[in-house]
């Protein structure tokens, strides 16, 4: 199973390196909101490691966040399914994609409008009777932010993330027949 696959030896060890430090790097002061590497991330793992990995590493990026906040709520749970959303979909997307910055580019621009537009939209007007016209106009300064950093981090993150996940470790045991060359 490519879930359990992903999660075992080396390939876990960098699975867990990269949500625990996209966790920690959202902790970061004085940075813009959305301005955090949870896209760049779920794109390679999920094009890596198939689509149940990319949800969870979604999912719980959103819940663990929330969690060391202390500001959980029923975002939390709109957010982190929305994203493990993301993940799933970038599985499908890059299934047949190369490990190129502009198909990172790509994929981040529709799903951060997709995001916005299934969050910022309804949990405001849902959760806190905002006003749906307020959230739209408030979305959009958000959203532009959002995009900008979802769209760096993707040319620049996600091509190295990948390239990080696909190296395989070298033994420098030396063997009989390397001795005897």
């Amino acid at each position: 199973m490519k879930l359990l696959k992903s999660w075992e030896g080396k390939s876990g060890l960098k699975y867990f390196t990269i949500l625990i430090a996209g966790i920690a790097l959202r902790f970061l002061p004085f940075k813009a909101p959305n301005i955090e590497p949870v896209m760049a991330s779920t794109m390679p793992l999920a094009k890596k490691y198939g689509r149940t990995s990319g949800f969870i590493f979604a999912f719980l990026s959103m819940v663990l966040f929330d969690i060391i906040d202390g500001e959980v709520g029923a975002w939390t749970w709109v957010t982190a399914v929305v994203y493990g959303a993301v993940g799933i979909a970038a599985s499908y997307y890059f299934k047949n994609k190369s490990n190129r910055p502009l198909n990172y580019l790509k994929f981040s621009i529709v799903s951060t409008l997709a995001f916005d537009a299934l969050t910022g939209l309804t949990i405001g007007p849902l959760f806190f009777n905002q006003p749906f016209m307020t959230a739209l106009i408030g979305q959009i300064p958000f959203t532009a932010i959002h995009l900008l950093g979802n769209g760096i981090l993707a040319l620049a993150l996600s091509p190295v993330i990948f390239y990080w996940l696909e190296l395989k470790p070298k033994l420098a045991i030396p063997t009989a027949i390397s001795v005897a060359k």
